[in-house]
């Protein structure tokens, strides 16, 4: 089995910085894409940004400038890096890996971690 693991979360102030971190572990062959998405009370899960296996990136307009998203495709692990923290980035933060192939004949398929928990206060 695969799982995901975050970390990096916490309590920031507004303007601040948060790097989170996400590793996998378990036998995995390929990745298509690894991501973050976020969830804040009351609404609904949120892609923030992605990166493929080739190194292409997207984002959420709102976190466009701000967030950076990176990728290790040796380790299978993914980082983001959040500055300009607003409050309302303020949600748990879900690492997912999507089209994971855990052998080289091996269906594709998503895993996502349990979440970490950013709060931005203003």
């Amino acid at each position: 089995q695969v799982q995901l693991a975050e970390s990096g979360g916490g309590l920031v102030q507004a303007g601040g910085s948060l790097r989170l971190s996400c590793a996998a572990s378990g036998s995995i062959f390929s990745v298509d894409v690894m991501g973050w998405y976020r969830q804040a009370p009351g609404k609904q899960r949120e892609l923030v940004a992605t990166i493929t296996s080739g190194g292409n990136t997207n984002y959420v307009d709102s976190a466009k400038g701000r967030f950076t998203i990176s990728g290790d495709n040796a380790k299978y692990s993914v980082y983001l890096q959040m500055n300009s923290l607003k409050p309302e980035d303020t949600a748990v933060y879900y690492c997912n890996f999507g089209g994971v192939k855990r052998y080289w004949n091996g269906i594709r398929q998503d895993y996502w971690g349990q979440g970490t928990q950013v709060t931005v206060s203003s």
